[in-house]
């Protein structure tokens, strides 16, 4: 018999291709026949296909397919477990995770993307606002005491801005910055209300009363008056104001409330608009750029209420 590795290569593939096809009839013949039988019938039935498509095979080329098949070469045997048949399977199966992977990514990527632009974006321009803000605090403070020198004669008002800008500037070089930035405020507070010009005028309108009593709870003795008042600048506009109520000590910002007055002005407005309705001295007060408390008539006392 000869060795397959003398037969030609092209008879050999052909012979292991016929092989191949009738492989799935090897395990019927196993059980009828014994290995020699089974060999000789296996060379039979491979010359009579080959002689049914008119193709002449030589009978060392048939020994040498049906060896090659009891050895299992055309039979497929999946590698061994390892790391690269690992990677192969990955590989393999690719089609189903890339899906989920590349979902998992783009989620990731939104995520980043959504808490750069609403939380690290925003903290960063507010840590650079704020420290813009403090760079420029100290000319800030210069500039408000000058706007106030030139808004008041008044030395006790501008000794005090002077203060405020030196307690600002401290708060500042001690890395103070809540008290850096009151004192700032405190300065514009100030500065506004120099600005500010107004009337305090009664109130003589129908659904408001222009006058209310009180007898405190600490002395039941004593009978408080008030006269109720808004301010009006030169305009018309009424002007809020942060009146402390002597009630309850708190400070509410309203558009007209109580001015304690004697007995004596509380009994003249009343007589005033009982004659014909209407207060004929309705300015109670005034209020004059540069200054900061109101010149009011005589008789008006310190202390107001913001309900009755």
């Amino acid at each position: 018999m000869a060795l397959k590795s003398d037969a030609p290569l092209d008879d050999l593939m052909m012979a292991m291709d016929v092989v191949d096809t009738l492989r799935h009839e090897a395990g019927q013949v196993a059980r009828e026949l014994k290995t020699d039988e089974r060999d000789a019938a296996m060379i039979e039935r491979l010359r009579q296909v080959y002689a049914s498509q008119g193709i002449a095979v030589p009978d060392h080329i048939l020994e040498a397919g049906v060896e090659d098949l009891k050895r299992d070469r055309f039979v497929y045997m999946p590698p061994a477990a390892g790391f690269q048949r690992t990677l192969a399977m990955i590989y393999i199966s690719r089609g189903a995770w890339a899906r989920w992977l590349v979902g998992a990514l783009a989620l990731l990527v939104v995520c980043v993307a959504a808490w750069y632009f609403i939380v690290k974006l925003p903290a960063q321009r507010a840590e650079a606002d704020l420290q813009a803000r403090l760079q420029a605090l100290t000319g800030t403070y210069s500039e408000l005491v000058g706007r106030i020198d030139l808004l008041t004669d008044n030395p006790d008002i501008e000794a005090g801005a002077a203060r405020l800008a030196d307690d600002g500037r401290l708060a500042l070089s001690d890395g103070k910055n809540a008290a850096a930035f009151k004192a700032e405020a405190d300065l514009r507070k100030l500065a506004a209300q120099l600005q500010q010009v107004f009337e305090v005028r009664i109130i003589s309108r129908e659904g408001i009363p222009t006058g209310v009593s009180r007898i405190p709870e600490a002395n039941p003795d004593t009978e408080n008056y008030y006269i109720v008042v808004e301010a009006i600048d030169p305009d018309g506009n009424v002007v809020k104001r942060e009146i402390v109520s002597e009630e309850n000590s708190e400070a509410e910002l309203v558009d007209k409330w109580g001015q304690r007055v004697s007995d004596t002005i509380y009994n003249a407005v009343r007589r005033d608009k009982m004659e014909d309705g209407i207060v004929q001295k309705g300015v109670l007060g005034q209020k004059r750029r540069g200054e900061l408390d109101i010149k009011w008539r005589s008789g008006v006392q310190d202390g107001a209420v913001t309900k009755w």
